[in-house]
């Protein structure tokens, strides 16, 4: 039986899902100014390698965790926090991105958040308490993180329009390749030089790089001031558009929470350090199969209710059975998670275009999304956190991910259905 094919917005019908975060401004931005063809290669380049540096600050972490619990003498609070700081600030400075693009261009406000970024992993591992810096330099990553997010998709939509396909999943597949690197490179790096210090402090190398790579770029960029004009519904009293929101807050507290606690949770476990972060970056790798495939079937069917369900539930339940499943099998758990979450952020992500049906509408329900998602979303590795420091034990953490992937399951399949914002 063939599926029901979609009659879908014509923004879907060009397998347009970047979502620009400017398209409510007069005069509207123009394409980045560059020399040529070489320029404009050059440019795509530098996206690419932004997108490319947006993850380690949490994967990295998490990697060497217990070296640095242990040796920087962190309490169970310090712990939690610094794993929860970075996504939360993720939803508290994406409202801010769009304003400081229509004050200074969103060429410069990257150019900065490369610069905040770049400080705030050199700042992570100094000092000799460690502590205050670690909190710092989370929290500036967390921001800088937070506006990249916002104005990359669009600044790609905007200087790429007739290669969009290509230049959109060279970015998303960076931006998971960045996690996967973070996740598989730091412990190696820790075992190399014997300090969590120096494994931390790698990690700002490739982020250095691209600020000096894009710096050229944007100082050429003219300041243009621009108007905020309001066009579209008002996502915030639409049912769909929370329908929708919530489904990306739990699929966030999951996400952020791999990130986060999947590589503590292995070497908990009996997994050596470098075969977990192994784990995690193959997990994550199969997270790039996911958000690529996903996609495009989720846009073939006139609803989405049955692909959010079946993947909110594969990413639920094999984070849970990576907690308390068989150790033999936790390649199987990690693999099934990491098809899962792939597919469940392309899809939640994906919503954006198959509810809206222009796009200012997008533009306003991906803002509401990064938001209240991101910034709920949070919750995952706080609870996540609180619960090991009180039981010891991270197999309540399970439990708890067989309850948000069961959550995420119902919102997926009420987002799911054939229904716009506007209507």
């Amino acid at each position: 039986m063939k599926p029901q094919l979609a009659k879908q917005p014509d923004n879907l019908a060009r397998r347009d899902n970047l979502v620009d975060a400017e398209i409510d401004e007069l005069p509207a931005p123009e394409p980045t100014r560059v020399g040529g063809r070489r320029a404009l290669v050059y440019l795509g380049l530098c996206l690419v390698l932004i997108g490319l540096n947006l993850r380690t600050v949490f994967s990295s972490f998490s990697a060497v965790l217990p070296e640095i619990t242990s040796q920087a003498a962190l309490p169970g609070w310090a712990v939690v926090v610094l794993t929860t700081v970075p996504v939360t600030l993720l939803g508290l400075f994406a409202p801010l991105a769009p304003v400081l693009a229509r004050r200074f261009g969103a060429e410069r406000v990257l150019l900065g958040a490369m610069a905040v970024l770049t400080a705030g992993l050199l700042l992570r591992p100094v000092g000799p308490l460690h502590l205050p810096t670690l909190l710092a330099g989370t929290a500036a990553c967390g921001a800088a993180i937070a506006l990249c997010n916002v104005l990359l998709p669009g600044l790609v939509k905007r200087d790429f329009p007739h290669r969009l396909g290509l230049m959109g999943g060279l970015y998303t597949t960076a931006i998971c390749a960045s996690a996967a690197l973070g996740a598989g490179f730091t412990y190696p790096v820790y075992a190399a030089t014997g300090e969590w210090t120096q494994a931390l402090w790698f990690w700002a190398l490739p982020a250095a790089v691209v600020l000096f790579l894009f710096l050229p770029i944007a100082a050429r960029q003219r300041a243009v001031r621009h108007q905020l004009v309001k066009d579209g519904v008002n996502v915030w009293r639409s049912p769909v558009a929370w329908q929708v929101t919530i489904f990306m807050v739990l699929q966030a507290m999951m996400s952020f929470s791999v990130f986060a606690w999947l590589a503590p949770i292995l070497r908990e476990r009996g997994v050596d350090g470098a075969t977990a972060g192994l784990i995690v970056s193959v997990s994550i790798v199969l997270q790039m199969l996911g958000s690529l495939f996903a996609p495009a079937l989720a846009a073939r069917f006139r609803d989405q209710r049955a692909i959010a369900t079946v993947v909110a539930l594969m990413t639920g339940g094999g984070f849970a059975l990576s907690i308390f499943g068989p150790l033999d099998l936790v390649w199987m758990w990690a693999g099934l998670l990491g098809l899962g979450q792939g597919s469940l952020t392309a899809v939640a992500l994906t919503m954006i275009m198959l509810r809206t049906r222009d796009g200012h509408t997008a533009a306003h329900l991906s803002g509401m999304m990064q938001g209240v998602g991101y910034g709920l979303g949070s919750t995952g590795t706080l609870m996540v956190g609180q619960l090991h420091q009180a039981t010891g034990s991270f197999t309540p953490a399970g439990i708890l991910f067989l309850a948000v992937g069961l959550l995420a399951a119902v919102f997926g399949y009420r987002a799911g259905r054939n229904r716009f914002v506007e209507d």
